[in-house]
């Protein structure tokens, strides 16, 4: 249980961010009671799949039943009914789909990791300039954490200051009626007595008056303070947190969890309350006792609708959108959203009040007050399908935040008389949409309406539409923190090629454990910008040119490539990416230049330019007596990948000329790690079988074990060549087999298997 264990021992702001990878999909719950055994099985495998998934999912359910076995025994009657309720859960959604719930655990799985890696980064934080930043960050928080203590702490001085001046109030009402009962008394009290009495009922009011003016001019202070804090909470804290959201959901840092900001909001939203109660108290005192000038009086109705504006706005303010909107099939691309496809989104309240537990009910509305929808011809319209009101509780969030989170929402489009045209300004992918999200406050003598947005979002009804609505997605939080700009792409702006490429490098780290170094970034800054700008940080890149123009001589745009590549490593490549085995992106000059100077058989492997689905190749060099030879193999799509892994494609290479023996050609990857010691972890491993000819084990099935290998045929004038190196037709390799004697090609593949 060791990664699980490792996150619970996390600080709350890394808990927060675990707490968000688990829903009703695949809830928490199963995650804790099979801790272990989740760890030990193979998800990734598992996802790309179908029979391996298969066999997961039974094994999930099995152990479910042994975990309820172990609850029945315990005659735990709630914890046998959650189980039961999961495993229920589990066989409507995967029953007929296994390698969905392997990529949903796989990459829950996954953000552990990332979790885990950012909990220690943050603790590693103590050096140099990151060192100073985080300082900084500290003292800021220090400063504004003394802030609202400072608040707190004042409005206890006022609570102080009002029951002496009700004191002083109590004790003067009484001298004045004592005196006024002596007065219509006769000879009880002599004229001078009397005199002396009233001078001091005076001098007592006098200090009662002057008690009111501090009393008033403290509730003042205290408001000023209640003011500079809340303001800098809402419109520094709150904002960088946002943006933080926005950098998030784009594949940058994780975002800090939101209860040191919760914590702080709740104590001034408990002070401004207190301050309510104690205007009543002054009003209440007023009542009593008033004259002219009374401060009270005066002030009482401005120190009123003061604390009520504050209130209002920081409970306006604390109203936001936790998690965006997603779909739990594509947890690493939020904000795009598929027609029929079921997402989540959740909301909190910062403010969190017990009184308002179970008091407020949100309802969802899609595109509420959009006025792109009659001023962009031919934008579509949707209805949300699925339960649109929910009731914000403590009870649902397991760190108590007063929240709600809708977990079945659907979008359908409505469909108009005739058929939508393509004359808009807007591809469907450029037209952004958002959520709203309402609910009312009511109190005794206050009702605040609260209103939040989420972040634009992109609607596809085909999942080939997403790549294309990622981009979008990409460029409007790189460039854009105004969520209501949903005409953004009628006139997108330009992006700087140093923030394009750290967004660029995000899409990587996000799904992998390594983003793009600067020789990567540089290369396709080049294939961006063109080979003279050599990606300068402050060149300018245009939309149409990362998501729409064709790339060079390509019929692909540049996004596009990318995203190929992402899913190539994602489903083929992923160890082989995380060790740092594929240099990747690095122009043909290139890698002829880092390969010249090198023993003959260094390769390196890089991404193929000309392949939209994403390719991969490897380059070798050989000595020559006039100049080194590189030969390139035509790239892998995930079409052969998917029939041999890649480092078995390294490992079995052939190349092969008429007359000679089949070699391979890779012998160290650069710039000179021998081929095994970088692959050799990878390799499939032979399974315990026959001999090849003991056709009469019990155990054989009557055939000769096979085994798929890359075989390139050259003709031996072109084997310095490094054009038309290509794997083998079967009519090529007919034609080799004239010519090279079977028993000579059984005996060299029989020698490398064997290795």
């Amino acid at each position: 249980m060791a990664q699980w264990y490792q996150l619970q021992q996390l600080d709350s702001k890394f808990l927060e961010q675990v707490h968000q990878l688990y829903d009703d999909s695949f809830p928490m719950e199963i995650r804790q009671y099979l801790a272990q055994w989740l760890e030990n099985q193979d998800w990734e495998h598992a996802a790309n799949n179908v029979s391996f998934a298969t066999v997961l999912f039974h094994d999930l359910l099995s152990q479910l039943d042994d975990q309820f076995s172990r609850f029945l025994i315990e005659n735990n009657f709630l914890l046998q009914h959650n189980i039961r309720k999961s495993k229920r859960n589990l066989q409507d959604n995967f029953q007929e789909d296994p390698i969905q719930m392997a990529m949903i655990i796989c990459s829950c799985l996954k953000e552990e990791r990332k979790i885990l890696s950012s909990a220690q980064l943050s603790n590693q934080m103590e050096v140099g300039s990151i060192q100073n930043t985080v300082i900084g960050m500290l003292d800021k928080q220090k400063e504004l954490d003394a802030e609202v203590k400072g608040v707190k702490n004042h409005v206890i001085d006022v609570e102080q200051d009002i029951k002496t001046l009700e004191d002083m109030q109590d004790e003067y009402d009484f001298k004045c009626k004592t005196l006024q009962n002596r007065e219509h008394e006769s000879n009880s009290t002599s004229q001078e007595e009397y005199k002396k009495e009233q001078m001091h009922l005076n001098k007592m009011f006098l200090s009662l008056d002057l008690k009111r003016k501090e009393v008033v001019n403290k509730i003042v202070q205290l408001l000023n303070a209640t003011e500079h804090t809340q303001t800098a909470l809402i419109n520094e804290e709150l904002v960088e947190w946002k943006r933080r959201q926005q950098t998030a959901c784009i594949g940058g840092p994780p975002n800090a969890c939101l209860d040191q900001l919760q914590n702080w909001f709740t104590i001034v939203a408990e002070s401004l309350q207190q301050v309510r109660q104690q205007l009543k108290k002054l009003e209440e005192l007023e009542q009593k006792f008033t004259y002219d000038p009374d401060p009270i009086t005066k002030n009482k109705q401005v120190l009123q609708d003061r604390t009520h504006s504050l209130f209002k706005q920081l409970i306006q303010s604390s109203f936001v959108v936790e998690r965006q909107p997603c779909m739990p099939t594509h947890p690493q691309r939020p904000l795009v959203l598929k027609t029929g496809v079921q997402f989540t989104v959740k909301l909190r309240l910062l403010v969190k009040l017990q009184e308002l537990n179970y008091n407020l009910k949100v309802k969802v509305l899609f595109d509420k007050d959009v006025s792109e929808k009659n001023s962009v011809k031919g934008f579509r319209k949707f209805n949300i399908l699925g339960t649109s009101t929910k009731v914000m509780n403590m009870e649902e969030s397991t760190n108590g935040s007063l929240a709600a989170e809708f977990r079945h929402l659907q979008l359908k489009e409505q469909k108009n008389a005739g058929s939508r045209t393509n004359e808009g300004p807007l591809i469907v992918t450029e037209e952004l949409h958002s959520l709203s999200f309402e609910t009312q406050l009511c109190q005794p003598g206050l009702v605040i309406d609260l209103e939040t947005t989420s972040l634009p979002i992109v609607v596809i009804s085909n999942v080939s539409q997403l790549p294309s609505g990622w981009a979008s997605i990409l460029w409007f939080n790189m460039l854009s923190t105004d969520p209501k700009n949903l005409s953004f792409f009628l006139n997108p702006p330009y992006a700087k090629w140093s923030k394009l490429s750290e967004v660029l490098s995000w899409q990587f780290s996000s799904v992998t454990k390594r983003g793009l170094n600067a020789d990567q970034l540089s290369m396709l800054g080049e294939k961006l910008l063109g080979p003279t700008s050599g990606g300068s940080h402050d060149c300018l890149i245009p939309w149409t040119r990362f998501c729409k123009e064709n790339i060079n001589d390509k019929n692909f745009p540049f996004w596009l490539w990318i995203e190929g590549i992402l899913e190539l490593i994602k489903k083929h490549l992923l160890c082989l990416w995380n060790d740092g085995c594929i240099m990747g992106f690095i122009s043909k000059e290139k890698e002829r230049t880092l390969l010249k100077d090198q023993r003959p058989g260094t390769f390196l492997l890089r991404f193929s330019e000309s392949s939209k689905e994403g390719a991969i190749t490897f380059t070798w060099v050989e000595g020559s007596q006039i100049e080194p030879q590189f030969h390139s193999v035509e790239p892998y799509t995930k079409k052969e990948l998917s029939a041999v892994t890649f480092p078995d494609i390294i490992r079995n290479y052939k190349v092969m000329a008429a007359e000679n023996i089949p070699e391979n050609p890779l012998r160290f990857l650069y710039p000179d790690i021998p081929k095994d010691n970088a692959f050799g972890k990878y390799y499939s491993r032979p399974k315990e079988a026959p001999e090849p000819m003991d056709l009469d084990s019990p155990k054989g099935n009557g055939y000769i074990k096979t085994e798929l290998i890359s075989v390139s045929e050259v003709h031996p004038s072109r084997l310095q060549s490094p054009e038309n190196l290509l794997p083998m037709s079967p009519e090529e390799f007919d034609e080799v087999s004239r010519m090279v004697d079977p028993a000579e090609i059984d005996t060299v593949m029989c020698s490398a298997y064997s290795s």
